[in-house]
C-alpha cells in the first residue's frame, strides 16, 4: 500500500508541542489536510496559523486524550469537517521520573489513562471510519523504553509497552481490511518533554541517558511510514540493535543500563 498524501485527511494527538507539532507541520508540507488536538489551545492557534502559511487546511481542537469523550468528540469533527480520515496519529503522552517503589501509585494510573487509554480512545472512536472506508493508517507513537525499559523510568516504560502490545494484536486484527496500525519507536528526543517529566516528578531531574534525535526527525520518519505502512517505526535506524541485543542477552542490558544510567546520575 501506497498512500498518497496530498489532501489526505490526518489527525494528530498532542499537538502543542514536540513531536505532534513536528507532525503537523510535516503533514501539512505533504499536502494533507491536518487536525490537531491538545489541552493548550493558544498554541494550537499558534500553530494553525503556520500549517496555514504553509498553505495547508486545518482544524484545530481542545482535548484530553485521557477522556475518551474528547478523542471522540475530536474524531468525529475532523471527519465533518473533511469528510474522512486517512491517518491518525495517537501521540499524545508524558512521562515521569522515580523508582519503581517510589512512585505513587496515582503517578501509574494518571499515566496509564494519558498515555495507554488515550491510544485506546484514539483507535476506537477512528476504527469504525476507517473499517468503513476501507482504508486508513493508525500510528501509536510509542518509544525505544517500550521495547527496553530504563532505570527510573518503569512508570513510564510501562505505558509504552501496553501501547506496542495494543498496536500488535491490532496490526492482526486488521489483516485484510485495508487499514494498518503501526508502533513508533523513537529515542531520547529534543523536546520539553524532560522539563514535564522533571515537573511531574516532583523535582526529580536527571540526564537524558544515550543519544537523542530531534523531533522533526521523527514527524518525518512518521510521514514516510504512513506512506507506505509497517509494522514498526525506529526514526533512529540504530537503535533496533537495543531491541536484538536485549532479547539475545537481557543479563548484559540490565548492566550496560545501569552503568549508562550511573553515568547520567539516575542512580
Amino acid at each position: 500500500m501506497t498512500l498518497d498524501l496530498r489532501g489526505a485527511v490526518v489527525a494528530v494527538t498532542g499537538a502543542s508541542a514536540g513531536i505532534g507539532r513536528e507532525c503537523v507541520l510535516a503533514f501539512a508540507r505533504s499536502g494533507a489536510r491536518v487536525a490537531a488536538a491538545a489541552r493548550r489551545l493558544d498554541r494550537l492557534e499558534s500553530l494553525a496559523a503556520e500549517v496555514r502559511a504553509l498553505g495547508a487546511d486545518v482544524l484545530v481542537m481542545p482535548a484530553d486524550v485521557g477522556a475518551g469523550e474528547d478523542v471522540h468528540r475530536f474524531i468525529g469533527a475532523t471527519v465533518e469537517r473533511f469528510g474522512r480520515l486517512d491517518v491518525l496519529v495517537n501521540n499524545a503522552g508524558y512521562g515521569v521520573r522515580g523508582r519503581v517503589e517510589e512512585t505513587p501509585a496515582a503517578a501509574y494510573e494518571r499515566l496509564m489513562r494519558v498515555n495507554y487509554m488515550g491510544t485506546v480512545h484514539g483507535c476506537q472512536a477512528a476504527l469504525p471510519i476507517m473499517r468503513k472506508q476501507g482504508s486508513g493508517v493508525i500510528v501509536n507513537v510509542s518509544s525505544i523504553v517500550g521495547k527496553r525499559a530504563l532505570p527510573m523510568g518503569g512508570a513510564y516504560a510501562a505505558t509504552k509497552a501496553a501501547q506496542i502490545s495494543l498496536t500488535e494484536a491490532l496490526r492482526t486484527e486488521l489483516r485484510g481490511s485495508g487499514v494498518h496500525a503501526m508502533s513508533v519507536h523513537p529515542i531520547g528526543t529534543a523536546t520539553e518533554f524532560g522539563e514535564v517529566a522533571d515537573r511531574e516528578s516532583g523535582g526529580i531531574v536527571t540526564a537524558g541517558v544515550g543519544p537523542e534525535q530531534s523531533a522533526r526527525a521523527v514527524a518525518e520518519a512518521i510521514v514516510r511510514a504512513a506512506r507506505r505502512p509497517r509494522p514498526e517505526v525506529y526514526p533512529y535506524a540504530s537503535s533496533r540493535a537495543i531491541v536484538w541485543l536485549s532479547a539475545l542477552a537481557p543479563g548484559l542490558v540490565d548492566w550496560l543500563s545501569w552503568k549508562a544510567a550511573k553515568r547520567a546520575g539516575r542512580i
